[in-house]
């Protein structure tokens, strides 16, 4: 197992992060996974590392603060205070996060204290977020796992934890010779798919399958695709290890139907089952959900733009992660196994010069400003996609689940 640990570290820190010698890092962590953390300290430290800040989580403390808190105790507190991330990124740090699933740990906490600490965990790190989405910072999500999340996949055994670290080793390629190598051949592969649909030059994607589902969704001259790695302060980095998209950025007032999403979504602790979106000229008008619905409520109504979409991306159903027949309960997994829609903000890089149009410009080609960002899985393994170019050709891009491009 240590020997993976350091495979999958130098993974991250080399293709992840592209890190530089003498570049600050920020880890964000839950508690249990300070095993391997202590591994990625010694392999960041031999590639020349040596500011390093560890933002350590641990859900079942967050838990308990938000069941005595008030909503200013909430504001006080250190879990929701992420203005160190703002202190970091003025010094030019890479930032490394680290997720994991919980069992619906907040079922019991009011929906306001959520939505409060959530708002909070945003509004501390304005600045961080902004460079973000003008690809001026070195970022990466990755995964660790813990027996909380593997007893949610595999039972409550005693080995659930590294059944669960081989399965993540698995995707992310960590039992190649050279990972490395494996990434930059996969990002390659990555890069031709994304070209492919840019040379389509694709004004709108209707999707339907037998949940249901019959969406309509429409981009912008300006839209362009990509995948897999983005275009950071001019390096190459692979800001989501692992990864099986392509997407794009829509016109947020061009999306009508209905879509039915074919995986629960975590999102702050709470589990969301069975989604339903409506939408009429962006604009989610009508919703459900067969549990915590007013958490979906609350991802809905985030503020102005948090009803529209920000991205739509592209997975197609037989891909390394959906084979393993797992529900992760984790976005960074499950979106990689399945077509998704985010509600919020979209991605300035996926519009042609994005990041140098101001707000007018951004507003004519409907991109979404909204501070919050949540995908939600549509894929299924009948799903169907008809794509209309702008010259008004109609071609089948998805059919059974998967590209037929």
């Amino acid at each position: 197992m240590k020997e993976k640990y350091y495979k999958y570290a130098e993974l991250l820190l080399k293709k992840g992060l592209d890190i530089k010698v003498g570049q600050p890092l920020l880890v964000n962590f839950p508690a249990e996974a300070m095993d391997f953390i202590r591994v990625l300290t010694e392999v960041a430290m031999n590639l020349g590392v040596r500011d390093i800040y560890y933002d350590i989580s641990d859900e079942e403390l967050k838990h308990m603060q938000l069941k005595y808190y008030s909503i200013g105790d909430i504001k006080n507190s250190r879990f929701w205070n992420k203005s160190i991330h703002d202190e970091y990124a003025k010094k030019g740090a890479a930032f490394l996060f680290f997720v994991s699933s919980v069992n619906d740990r907040m079922k019991d906490i009011d929906n306001e204290k959520l939505e409060v600490a959530q708002r909070h965990s945003l509004q501390t790190r304005k600045l961080y977020r902004e460079m973000q989405e003008k690809n001026e910072v070195d970022w990466c999500i990755a995964s660790v796992a813990t027996k909380e999340w593997g007893d949610m996949i595999y039972g409550d055994t005693t080995n659930s934890r590294e059944k669960l670290w081989e399965t993540i080793f698995d995707i992310c390629l960590i039992n190649e010779d050279d990972p490395c190598l494996a990434w930059t051949r996969k990002m390659e592969e990555n890069r031709r798919n994304y070209q492919k649909l840019n040379d389509l030059h694709i004004k709108e994607l209707h999707y339907r399958n037998s949940l249901g589902t019959d969406l309509k969704i429409g981009l912008s001259d300006k839209a362009r695709w990509l995948g897999g790695a983005s275009l950071i302060k001019g390096r190459e980095i692979i800001v989501n290890i692992p990864t099986e998209e392509v997407f794009t950025t829509p016109d947020k007032h061009k999306t009508n139907g209905v879509v039915y999403c074919s995986k629960p979504l975590l999102y702050s602790g709470s589990i969301i089952k069975d989604i339903m979106l409506e939408f009429r000229d962006g604009k989610v008008v009508n919703y459900s959900a067969s549990s915590n619905q007013q958490v979906l409520k609350n991802i809905i109504d985030y503020d102005e733009e948090s009803s529209y979409l920000g991205e739509v991306a592209l997975v197609d159903y037989d891909s390394k992660i959906s084979n393993t027949n797992i529900l992760f309960y984790e976005t960074l997994f499950d979106e990689n196994a399945s077509c998704h829609i985010a509600l919020g903000r979209g991605f300035r890089e996926c519009l042609e010069n994005g990041n140098d149009l101001n707000d007018l410009e951004l507003e004519e080609v409907g991109y979404d400003k909204s501070r919050n960002h949540v995908d939600v899985m549509i894929g299924t393994k009948d799903l169907e996609i008809i794509a209309k170019t702008s010259d008004g050709l109609e071609i089948e891009l998805f059919k059974n689940g998967g590209f037929c491009i």
